[in-house]
């Protein structure tokens, strides 16, 4: 069955805001740390953050992108803001004990985000 499902991705001006929701199973909220990655045309998947008890944040991102996440609901927001053209790509919602390191157990069907300069 789906155990990841993500929302909210579009098409946004640079500088502009898009907020990405990953609504996860309950076995997989618990268990896993939840986080994105995302690949732009031609490139690698990239980590991008993943909270678990703490919130690591790839340096790209710093200060623009927010992870958050609401127990009640099993679901995991990324808030993007001072979107830039570069951010453009397709970003997947992962569960994993070691996301920053890579190692990704679940991943989502992904959304896509196009920021136009």
């Amino acid at each position: 069955q789906v155990q990841l499902v993500e929302s909210g991705g579009g098409l946004v001006q640079a500088g502009g805001s898009l907020r990405l929701s990953c609504a996860a199973s309950g076995r997989i909220f618990s268990m896993y740390d939840l986080g994105w990655f995302r690949q732009a045309p031609g490139k690698e998947r990239e980590f991008v953050v993943a909270i678990s008890r703490s919130i690591y944040y790839a340096d790209s991102v710093k200060g623009r992108f927010t992870i958050s996440r609401d127990s009640a609901k099993n679901t995991v927001y990324l808030q993007m803001n001072s979107l830039k053209p570069e951010d453009t790509a397709v970003y997947y919602c992962a569960a994993g004990n070691r996301l920053s390191s890579g190692r990704v157990d679940y991943w989502g069907q992904g959304t896509q985000v196009t920021v136009s300069s």
